[in-house]
């Protein structure tokens, strides 16, 4: 009985502590230029005002698949195998690619202002007291907070 309450009572304090879930709406997916990063994409779907007049967004970021050299693969006719019967190393498809690295989910917010942002969730777990920081420097949340004010204009215009 106890645990059953305070499943209860955690399954609550998440939903109430991830407002991002009540967005819930048609996702729109806006892809940003590849960097030797990863890659970013931004919802257009869940772009809001915040209480503090600034912008609040849902991205998705997916860093870069790691190199894949001759030592990530055993080369066919290596002792114990046979030509062809080399298989994919760990991280690799069967075509000796490597696999894409899982992605995360961030809900940002955004000061168009000051070119300012915070990550207020990431991948769904709220980030109590997250830091301001300068968009500088990172050419991937550069180009997302650019696409993300432009597109935020009349949301910032009304406030």
């Amino acid at each position: 009985m106890i645990r059953r309450s305070l499943a209860l009572l955690l399954a609550l304090a998440v939903g109430l502590a991830a407002p991002a879930l009540a967005w819930a709406g048609p996702v729109d997916w806006q892809e940003l230029p590849t960097t030797a990063d990863g890659r970013q994409w931004w919802d257009a779907g869940s772009l809001r005002l915040t209480k503090s007049g600034n912008l609040s967004v849902l991205s998705r970021f997916q860093p870069a698949p790691e190199p894949s050299g001759p030592e990530a693969t055993t080369p066919a006719g290596a002792i114990g195998t046979a030509p062809g019967d080399a298989k994919p190393a760990a991280g690799e498809t069967a075509a000796g690619s490597p696999r894409p690295r899982p992605s995360d989910l961030y809900v940002m917010e955004i000061d168009c202002d000051q070119l300012l942002f915070r990550d207020t969730s990431i991948n769904g777990l709220p980030q109590w007291g997250s830091q301001w920081q300068a968009v500088g420097g990172d050419g991937l949340i550069e180009e997302t907070v650019a696409a993300v004010c432009e597109a935020g204009g009349p949301l910032l215009a009304s406030r």
